[in-house]
């Protein structure tokens, strides 16, 4: 197996140096992994949504909900997106949630 810099051949054909290659790869990782989390947390989601009393308990639902909705907001800041308040409007988070991340 040979080792090549990843995308090199496309980017470095157009005359982009290592480190702007390298900055192309590191921003399509990042939002790989941002739509990566996204998609957890609608989920999730979806699942404490459609909730009811017949499924059993909805603490460890809450808790699932939390930690994917924590670990999508700390993608978003990496990515340069602190404000969170346009998804928790579209995510549906309910309040019990955001609580259990030191919300108010």
């Amino acid at each position: 197996m040979a080792l090549r810099i990843p995308g090199s051949t496309d980017l470095a054909a157009r005359g982009r140096t290592g480190l702007e290659v390298l900055d192309v790869e590191i921003v399509a990782e990042m939002a790989s992994s941002l739509g990566g989390a996204g998609r957890k947390v609608e989920e999730v989601m979806a699942r404490l949504n459609a909730w009811t009393p017949a499924d059993g308990e909805r603490a460890p639902l809450v808790k699932a909900a939390a930690e994917a909705v924590y670990a999508y907001f700390i993608q978003r800041e990496l990515c340069g997106l602190r404000r969170h308040d346009d998804v928790i409007r579209e995510q549906r988070i309910p309040r019990e949630v955001l609580v259990r991340l030191g919300a108010k």
